[in-house]
């Protein structure tokens, strides 16, 4: 707009990309105030703002989600005896694609929800029924606030959350190796009984028949009254049973020898299993480490009010836009816009009578005519109309020239009909 009391400003490109995103018409604000330009310039300013923001959290939760998992601190770096971050590349890309892509379906919801957003009664206050007319946009609002907020709540402690991930993997590792350890031992208890038991057996055979021979040796000696030295008839009866005992002994001792080396190789492949089974135990416990368990930890460290506040922070930037358009008082572009909506409805001939009447529930609605659409229709209403007449008039033309034909000559009628 150029006249002699006033020049509209010219607008930057930013400025115009921001009108874009705010869902204004850059043709109107142009030639609108600058109160106007700047309105949808603040608005566009937000819908931008939150998909950059939506875009980051989204990122970072799908980092989280996607990063190799491993124990809390070790997936960090010492430096200056401060913990730093270690990124991981191919998850980083991975994040920045998945994370561009969410940002970029917030923006259009954003950008459909501020669009869709009408001025009321445009005045500065927000009367009941805009308020309830907003509910959807508003909860819709809602939920975006939320999922932008709870990964840039994790960021924001994430030293803390990775001290106490740490403690839970550890106290998870230790659970697990306790369950570990009851449930082998169960299975390795019988057979290492069975295996200690024979040992105890052939051991205590073996004292016992050195006891024997240590004795018949003795005895032999005369050390062992009142028994005279030497080897008579007893003596040798005694050596006898020794030996027998002693081969009885010796094929006790191989088939237990046997039976113990097979319980000793199940012992040991069970205890081998059973260290496996700690190396997955290991690896078990970095599932301790997801963006669920992250969230329950950033409000435990966080507390209800600091988290409150973060998620509040972020209601309020994605909610703002919504309530803006609700208390916006019309301007030039405002008025020029509606202008510009009722020349499109005159030219394509459509008329809205406003309030024009109640439904059933007492809602007033807007009666819609069609003019275009109406006018076509009785066209085509009375086209049919003369098409029909005339195939009525073809119809009992064809009829009078049949029946003359039958009266003038009623034998070939009859011949053409047989």
């Amino acid at each position: 707009m150029k006249n002699d009391y006033y020049e509209s400003p010219k607008p930057s490109w930013l400025t115009k990309q921001f009108w874009r995103a705010a869902g204004a018409d850059k043709y109107l604000l142009e030639r609108s105030t600058y109160s106007d330009q700047i309105k949808y310039f603040c608005l566009g300013g937000i819908v931008v703002a939150t998909g950059v923001l939506a875009a980051l959290a989204g990122g970072y939760a799908f980092y989280v989600i996607f990063e190799p998992k491993g124990d809390a601190l070790d997936n960090m770096l010492v430096q200056g005896g401060s913990y730093k971050d270690v990124i991981h590349l191919p998850t980083v890309i991975i994040a920045l694609l998945f994370g561009s892509i969410w940002g970029l379906i917030i923006y259009n919801i954003d950008r459909f929800i501020v669009t869709s957003t009408g001025k009321g009664d445009g005045t500065e206050a927000i009367t009941r029924k805009e308020f309830f007319g907003a509910i959807p946009r508003i909860v819709m609002g809602l939920i975006i606030a939320l999922t932008i907020s709870k990964p840039i709540e994790i960021r924001m402690f994430q030293s803390e959350i990775e001290a106490e991930i740490s403690i839970v993997q550890k106290d998870y590792l230790n659970d697990l190796d306790s369950i570990t350890n009851v449930s082998w031992d169960l299975k390795i208890l019988p057979f290492k009984s069975e295996s200690d038991s024979l040992k105890l057996a052939v051991e205590s055979q073996r004292i016992d028949l050195n006891q024997q021979r240590r004795r018949l040796e003795d005895e032999a000696a005369g050390k062992l009254p009142p028994s005279p030295p030497g080897r008579g008839p007893a003596w040798q009866d005694k050596k006898e049973n020794l030996d027998k005992m002693e081969a009885e002994y010796n094929i006790m001792k191989v088939s237990s020898e046997k039976r113990i080396t097979y319980l000793d190789t199940i012992i040991t492949n069970y205890e081998a299993s059973k260290k496996i089974e700690f190396q997955e135990n290991v690896k078990k416990k970095y599932s301790k480490d997801g963006l669920l368990l992250r969230i329950q930890l950033a409000h435990e460290i966080a507390g209800f009010w600091i988290s409150l506040f973060i998620t509040l922070l972020f209601v309020v930037i994605e909610l703002t836009p919504i309530f803006f358009k609700m208390m916006l008082v019309k301007g030039p572009y405002d008025y020029m816009d509606e202008n510009v909506k009722e020349l499109s409805r005159a030219e394509l001939g459509i008329e809205i009578e406003y309030n024009f009447y109640k439904d059933g529930e007492g809602i007033e609605k807007h009666k819609v005519t069609n003019h275009a659409a109406d006018v076509l229709k009785n066209e085509k209403k009375a086209l049919l109309a003369a098409q029909d007449e005339l195939n009525k008039k073809i119809i009992e033309e064809w009829k009078k020239r049949e029946i003359k034909k039958i009266e003038d000559n009623p034998d070939d009628y009859i011949n053409n009909v047989s």
